[in-house]
């Protein structure tokens, strides 16, 4: 079983009650910025093992007549067409997304703010579509010399510029399909739009990372870090903090630059600001939840690795920035880690090298490694989940998930009638043929219903998979990595 290294329940507990706390500072509305995912934040249960992807959400639940939610996303990245990395849509889809989800829970969504807008035609096209499902979207301008200039940001040509959104409830969750999408930007544009209507309303962050009360260098922080290489955020001192109270709190760089913004559009409304530092803004519980240090430790170094392959790999194909890579490359210095750290790649890497052929290995939820290798009917990442599959349902390796009586069909029909050049099943047709067998077939039946085994387990192959393929993965929520090279030397790769 895996190790747990991160307690949910205290977690829960200790972060609803603080919340609470917070709601209680301030008499009137409060606008929360949740960093991070409310739905699926995989980030941080792959590198806090136990944290569960959807426990943000849980908490809100408890608050969900008190709370609306408003969505923020950039119109640059919806210019860009940016991706979330775990589970490859862009910005604007995840916010389709999450409006579906959150309804489906019960919680109230307000509106969209599409923040950074300077006129993209990407961005119209997106307001249009929302108003067009009847979800009402709002524009938050870029302000120049943010934000640095804070006598233009707190005025009617800066924050003033901006939509006012209107809210109905008492607390107001802004979140985003990503980082680097605007929210405290929105929570503080909405504290000035308020303060001119004569409303009392305040503000608090809650951000799972980085985490104030670990020490800088720590590899859960690190991660962070090599989660945000494209934004370059960086980790640091909060120097608010240390000058206010004498004690190190970490921060990162954003918090730090806005937090003079903050403490000004505060002074505005209260007279005072409230919070004497941007880790005070935070309402983060999460590093007093951490309950083995070494297993928390050892997932974050493999995620600093993950994200260099990924990197790498996008380099490879083209679509990667060589100051993001030097990035990923200095944290896994800082870190003292290597390729050589990450047990599946060394696994993978070991047996191409062996045999010739691309290979692929998974690390079980116990620790024990699988590895697959290219066949005629089956390629590397198909060899080594049906191997994987085997050794969790306790199935003699001698015996075939599936003969190539049903394997030799599939490939007929991808070869003869749709035009494929590789007769070798991908990952998808190899579960469709084990489901098509499981009714009739005993050992395809308990293969099948270890599947969910596999959710969380480490993946690596020696070669840049197919789409279809990292697509299967990742929808089994398998952490896949490659080797930042194609099989071959062709100029196009897609399947």
């Amino acid at each position: 079983m895996q190790r747990i290294g991160f307690d949910n329940d205290k977690y829960l507990t200790m972060q609803s009650e603080h919340i609470r706390e917070r709601m209680a500072q301030f008499g009137g509305k409060l606008y929360m910025e949740f960093g991070g995912k409310l739905f699926d934040d995989y980030h941080a249960s792959r590198v806090l093992p136990g944290f569960l992807p959807d426990s943000k959400l849980r908490m809100l639940l408890k608050l969900k007549d008190q709370a609306e939610i408003v969505i923020a996303v950039s119109a640059s990245a919806i210019d860009q067409n940016k991706r979330r990395g775990d589970i490859g849509i862009t910005y604007d889809q995840e916010v389709l997304r999450l409006i579906d989800n959150f309804r489906s829970v019960g919680l109230y969504v307000g509106s969209v703010v599409v923040t950074q807008y300077d006129g993209q035609a990407s961005a119209d096209a997106f307001i249009n579509r929302l108003k067009n499902l009847g979800v009402t979207a709002y524009k938050h301008y870029i302000i120049p010399g943010y934000p640095a200039n804070i006598p233009l940001i707190v005025s009617e040509e800066g924050y003033g510029k901006n939509d006012y959104i209107p809210t109905q409830r008492s607390l107001v969750i802004v979140t985003a399909p990503g980082p680097g999408s605007g929210k405290m930007a929105t929570c503080l544009s909405q504290l000035y739009h308020e303060h001119k209507r004569g409303i009392k309303a305040g503000y608090a962050k809650f951000e799972t990372f980085p985490i104030w009360n670990i020490p800088l260098k720590h590899p859960v922080n690190l991660a962070y870090e090599a989660a945000t290489a494209d934004l370059n955020d960086v980790n640091m001192i909060d120097p608010f903090h240390m000058e206010a109270y004498g004690k190190v709190a970490i921060n990162y760089n954003r918090d730090v630059e806005i937090y003079p913004v903050l403490r000004a559009i505060f002074e505005k409304i209260y007279g005072s600001c409230p919070y004497a530092s941007p880790t005070d803004m935070g309402v983060n519980m999460a590093g007093n939840c951490i309950v083995d240090d070494a297993v928390v430790c050892r997932a974050s170094c493999e995620e600093i690795i993950r994200r260099y392959y990924s990197a790498r790999c996008e380099e490879t194909k083209g679509t990667e920035k060589a100051s993001e890579i030097a990035k990923l490359e200095n944290l896994m210095n800082q870190g003292g880690l290597t390729v050589r750290d990450y047990p599946v790649a060394v696994a993978a890497t070991k047996t191409e090298a062996e045999t010739g052929e691309p290979a692929a290995a998974i690390e079980l939820p116990d620790g024990k490694l699988v590895i697959g290798k290219n066949k005629s009917l089956l390629g590397a990442a198909s060899a080594v989940l049906l191997n994987a599959l085997k050794v969790l349902a306790d199935i003699p390796d001698e015996i075939d998930l599936l003969s190539s009586e049903v394997i030799r069909p599939v490939q007929d029909l991808k070869v003869q009638y749709l035009g494929s050049q590789n007769p070798r099943l991908h990952t998808d047709e190899v579960l469709v043929a084990l489901s098509v067998s499981a009714a009739s077939d005993e050992n395809a039946k308990r293969a099948m219903d270890c599947l969910p085994l596999l959710g969380g387990c480490s993946a690596h192959c020696s070669v840049i998979l197919s789409p279809v393929d990292e697509e299967t993965f990742q929808k089994l929520n398998i952490n896949i990595t490659c080797e930042p090279r194609y099989q071959n030397n062709n100029l196009y790769h897609n399947a």
